[in-house]
């Protein structure tokens, strides 16, 4: 059984800093990645990144500021979010299955898996 088990968020002025980390049990070699959901709006695929960490995936919103990282043999993924805008606010969850596209397109297969989020939130 895969879990999914977050943490790092917290409150943060914008222009500053925050590393999310997920730690995964139960994935094999899934890809895994991060989506977003602000209030009022919908979810948003963030990040990506393949088991072997060759292939990686940023939404344009978040291109050059985030970068994503995972270290299989902790079995942890990592996003450090850099520049962080009010915009970014949101709660973040951490995401695996068996390929990126499913994440992008916030449709998850039937094997797919999702943590229970961590908030994110950045002040002007």
């Amino acid at each position: 059984q895969v879990r999914l088990v977050e943490s790092g968020g917290g409150l943060v002025q914008a222009e500053g800093s925050l590393r999310l980390s997920c730690r995964a049990s139960g994935v094999g070699s899934y890809a895994m990645g991060w989506i977003r959901h602000a209030p009022g709006k919908d979810r948003e695929f963030v990040s990506g990144i393949s088991w072997s960490g060759g292939e990686v995936h940023y939404s344009d919103s978040v291109k050059g500021r985030f970068i994503i990282s995972r270290e299989n043999a902790k079995s942890t993924v990592y996003l450090q979010m850099n520049s962080l805008k009010p915009e970014d606010t949101a709660v973040y969850y951490c995401v695996a299955d068996f390929g990126i596209e499913s994440m992008i397109s916030v449709a998850l297969s039937e094997f797919g898996s999702w943590g229970q989020g961590t908030q994110v939130t950045v002040s002007s």
